[in-house]
Formats: structure tokens, C-alpha cells, sequence
């Protein structure tokens, strides 16, 4: 087993970044107000963090870094997404859903936005790359890669909370303000689409 407090200590410092707002509490917002369930959306976007986590506990991550040409375009195209997004939710920002309302778009596609938002964050492989490595114990009882797979596992309850509560919050509060609810969709938007250019800039200016 590891230490508990090594696994308390990175789940403390896993929140932080969990509950800072960007591109997956954008989404998280919207799938709140658009979609009859959050589960796909929110579940998309926990098997992106968990592919991050198996890239860096699998040492494919290590290699990533390593490239500076790889991470440059691996960065761009996940800037890209993020900004797509906030594009497509500006230019349908829709309403709160209502009981009688259809599902807006598929599980699978809500699940694949979900799982694209976090997956192709270049942050989020970024922050497993810096801050996964330094919890591990290369002396431990388990192999790295196993330590790293069970951190990124506690990572994923603290997105999976903060997520669910972020998309349930946003419905309760605006689902009888259909003006409010476009007006948070369309700052959304605008968010990610921000999010996406920062992480171009970032890359260009570096």
C-alpha cells in the first residue's frame, strides 16, 4: 500500500487544480443546462484524465516531454478543440432542458466532447507530467507505474465530485432563468475559446 499521507497530500494538491475553473468546468456548465443527464459528459471527461494518468504511468509521457516538436502539436490541436467548442457554444447556446425536452445529442458524443475537453488538454498532461512523479517512491512497495495509476485514481474522485456538483449546481440554480442559463453557456463559451487561444499563445511566446 502507499502512504496515506503521501496519498492525502496529492489529493490536496489534485483539488486545487480540480476546482480552479477552465475548459472542463465550462463544459461541465453546459452538459448542467443542455442535456438531460451529466453523467456522459462528466464520464467522458473522467476517462480523459484517466488517459492521461495511464500515458504517464505507462512512461509514454516522459517521451512526450522529451519531444519539444510532439508537445508543440499535441498542445495546438487540443488547443484547437477547446476553442471549437467554445465556438459551437456560442453559436448554439440554447436553454436550460425542461421535462418535456429531447436529449440534446447522444450520450457517445456527449461522452466523446467529455472525453476530448480533458483529454486533449494540454494542461492536464502537463500537470500529471510535473506533479504525478513527484508523489511516487521508486523504493515503494509497488511499482511507479502502479503508484501513479492509484493517484490518478484519487484525481478522479476529486474531478468526478467537483464536476458532478458544478453541473447539478448550474441546473438548480438556472433552469427557471432560460436568459441567465444562455448568458452563463454564452460566458462559456467565450471561456474556452480564451482558454484555447492562452494555451496558442503560450506555446508561440515560449
Amino acid at each position: 500500500m502507499m502512504p496515506v499521507a503521501t496519498i492525502a497530500a496529492f489529493w490536496a494538491v489534485s483539488l486545487v487544480f480540480v476546482v480552479t475553473p477552465g475548459a472542463d468546468w465550462a463544459y461541465a456548465i453546459t452538459a448542467g443546462l443542455r442535456h438531460r443527464s451529466v453523467l456522459p459528459a462528466v464520464g467522458g471527461m473522467l476517462a480523459g484524465h484517466l488517459a492521461a494518468a495511464l500515458v504517464v504511468a505507462a512512461g509514454v509521457g516522459v517521451l512526450v516531454s522529451r519531444s519539444p516538436a510532439l508537445l508543440t502539436v499535441l498542445t495546438m490541436l487540443g488547443a484547437a478543440y477547446i476553442a471549437w467548442l467554445g465556438v459551437t457554444m456560442l453559436a448554439r447556446p440554447g436553454g436550460p432542458i425542461t421535462e418535456g425536452d429531447h436529449v440534446a445529442g447522444s450520450w457517445v458524443r456527449q461522452a466523446a466532447k467529455g472525453l476530448g475537453t480533458s483529454g486533449l488538454n494540454p494542461k492536464v498532461l502537463l500537470l500529471f507530467l510535473a506533479l504525478l512523479p513527484q508523489f511516487t517512491d521508486p523504493a515503494g512497495r509497488w511499482p511507479v507505474g502502479a503508484q501513479i495509476a492509484a493517484l490518478g485514481a484519487v484525481h478522479m474522485v476529486g474531478c468526478a465530485v467537483v464536476y458532478l456538483l458544478v453541473a447539478f449546481g448550474a441546473r438548480h440554480v438556472l433552469r427557471s432563468r432560460p436568459g441567465a442559463s444562455r448568458v452563463v453557456t454564452r460566458v462559456s463559451g467565450v471561456a474556452m475559446i480564451l482558454i484555447g487561444t492562452a494555451l496558442v499563445l503560450e506555446q508561440a511566446i515560449g
